[in-house]
């Protein structure tokens, strides 16, 4: 897979565009990335948007999925260890990047980045956004930016960055398949008994500990009774305590 970048100096957005180019039977090689200067309408997972900021990274690329492939909900860990991949060489303090489920990556604790999964005529759609320089503020979140700690990554040179490395993370999961991209997540991401709660749909709300995933990657939490709660989708925060 050799990745190509087209860029626009403004879309509504980058995910929504690769989904109607795709609707209309446009034909996207793999590893074409549609990389956006500005956003008008970014969206972030359960319908929340994002915000974007000049200089940080919001972009979208596609992968044609084929039967043999694992599970396409796995692409979400794919995703994650691409941007955590990119990111970490670029750190003085490589200990701050951590790795929440299911597919977010956290800066000092702060949200910095967002990923949104979506399906369109046979392939999977990955929009992405990193905060490289400025952190815009997100209604009960702490976030940063890169920027924060350091200098920030010029925009086009991180875009190529993580194109390389979500070419690299795509190679994998198609040769090795779901278990060493999950089990390469888990060794970046919280800890077994970490405090979790995880917020539904339907605006329920359950507490627990982390307790590791499943082989498909679902998360393992377990209530205080003891026993296991299987988490296949939710919003999921760390709790203090």
């Amino acid at each position: 897979m050799t990745p190509s970048i087209e860029y626009v100096s403004e879309t509504g957005s980058t995910n929504a565009d690769m989904v109607a180019r795709l609707a209309q039977g446009e034909r996207m090689p793999d590893g074409h990335w549609l990389v956006a200067n500005r956003q008008t309408g970014g969206r972030g997972r359960q319908g929340r948007s994002w915000i974007d900021a000049p200089g940080n990274f919001m972009g979208s690329t596609a992968v044609q999925l084929h039967d043999r492939d694992p599970a396409p909900a796995t692409l979400s860990f794919v995703a994650a260890l691409a941007v955590y991949e990119t990111v970490l060489p670029m750190l003085a303090n490589p200990s701050a990047l951590m790795l929440k489920w299911p597919n977010d990556v956290l800066f000092e604790g702060a949200k910095f980045c967002g990923l949104l999964l979506e399906r369109e005529a046979g392939h999977a759609v990955i929009g992405i956004g990193v905060n490289l320089k400025a952190a815009p503020a997100i209604e009960d979140r702490k976030v940063k930016a890169l920027s924060d700690t350091g200098p920030a990554p010029e925009r086009d040179a991180f875009a190529q960055a993580l194109a390389n490395q979500m070419a690299l993370e795509f190679q994998r999961w198609r040769e090795f398949g779901a278990e060493p991209i999950i089990n390469r997540w888990k060794a970046a991401a919280h800890k077994p008994g970490t405090a979790l709660c995880v917020h539904n749909s339907d605006g329920s709300r359950i507490s627990g500990t982390f307790d590791g995933l499943d082989q498909h990657g679902a998360l393992r939490l377990r209530l205080p009774d003891g026993t296991t709660h299987m988490v296949h989708a939710g919003d999921v925060l760390l709790e203090e305590r």
